[in-house]
């Protein structure tokens, strides 16, 4: 791998447009090409973002000699077949959350990546945001003693359009893979895995789900209680509460600039660090910096991770009814 590293873009949508103009902020990492299954619309973007190459398929760009890596921004259930293809093309990875549109999904893609030493990641921001940095910091060195509970919102409100690819089931739609991700990632970061997972919510007449409350439990009594909607809006805070105080994440949490420090018997203490850019430059930062070392894993992401994360979305959906399916065709 040379030391800058070239990039490209699979999948030129909404996110993929906020996330190239962080690119300027990261040094190493240079964007070089898209792709798209529509060549017109891979040739706006290279031109909106000034790209050497435009790729009208997916296939394009994994042949693409000149591509160290790939950003996936498709809908959830083209990632898997996206990333096998780019894994077994020596293609490294950055998968936009949810990372797959269910759990065997998710297994396959990482099992992949661990078979053929190929770096992948989920492209989680919220833990590489700075502010999240410091809370991890605080509570690795006891801020607030021991974590027993995390709380966390992320919600909006959305009027019901059965063709808009939020409420569409077949395109990875709802509340759980869209926002619920965030709300699972930012509990599993600080708790780890749950040895239960219990959900209740609501679905649309498409079967995606419009809200979802989960209680997380583990076997030594830690609890995390989680709420995703679509249907109504939330403030977009968490908490992080430990014997020794408790850290709020003021909103929104999952690219906070701002966590005010509680400890137990002292004045709180405000902590502002705010994002490089929009907000992206730094998980691009993490993938630059790994693959320049040759790894093939994330140390603040890894993988096991991005799989319990996916495990919990996996259950949750299963109790509330949703059948959630990868497209095996989706790499065309």
């Amino acid at each position: 791998m040379s030391a800058e590293i070239r990039w490209g873009v699979v999948g030129p949508g909404r996110i993929a447009e906020n996330v190239m103009a962080d690119f300027a902020h990261v040094h190493g990492a240079r964007p070089v090409a898209v792709a798209s299954r529509s060549a017109d619309r891979a040739a706006a973007f290279a031109g909106r973002h000034g790209l050497e190459r435009a790729h009208g398929s997916y296939a394009g760009i994994l042949a693409d000699p000149d591509v160290d890596v790939l950003y996936v921004a498709t809908p959830h259930p083209q990632h898997a077949a996206i990333a096998l293809a780019a894994i077994d093309a020596g293609k490294a990875l950055l998968v936009e959350k949810a990372f797959t549109a269910t759990t065997a999904g998710a297994a396959a893609v990482v099992e992949r990546a661990r078979e053929r030493g190929v770096f992948v990641m989920e492209a989680m921001w919220t833990r590489f945001q700075p502010a999240v940095v410091r809370l991890r910091d605080l509570v690795a060195d006891g801020a607030i003693g021991e974590v027993r509970s995390v709380q966390a919102d992320l919600g909006v409100a959305r009027d019901y359009d059965p063709l808009d690819r939020l409420f569409a089931l077949e395109l990875g739609g709802g509340a759980l893979l869209d926002l619920g991700v965030y709300v699972v990632s930012f509990a599993q970061m600080l708790l780890g895995t749950p040895d239960t997972v219990h959900v209740a919510g609501s679905l649309f007449p498409t079967g995606a789900d419009a809200e979802a409350a989960l209680l997380l439990g583990y076997a030594d009594g830690r609890t995390a209680t989680l709420t995703t909607s679509l249907r109504y809006p939330t403030p977009g805070a968490a908490r992080v509460m430990g014997t020794g105080g408790w850290i709020d994440v003021l909103p929104r949490f999952h690219h906070p600039d701002t966590i005010v420090l509680h400890r137990a018997g002292a004045e709180p203490e405000t902590i502002t660090r705010p994002a490089t850019g929009t907000g992206y430059a730094h998980e691009l930062a993490e993938v630059t910096a790994c693959l320049q070392a040759g790894r093939t894993e994330s140390a603040v992401m890894p993988l096991s991770d991005t799989l319990a994360v996916q495990a919990v979305l996996g259950q949750a959906a299963d109790q509330l009814g949703i059948r959630h399916a990868d497209d095996p065709a989706a790499f065309t």
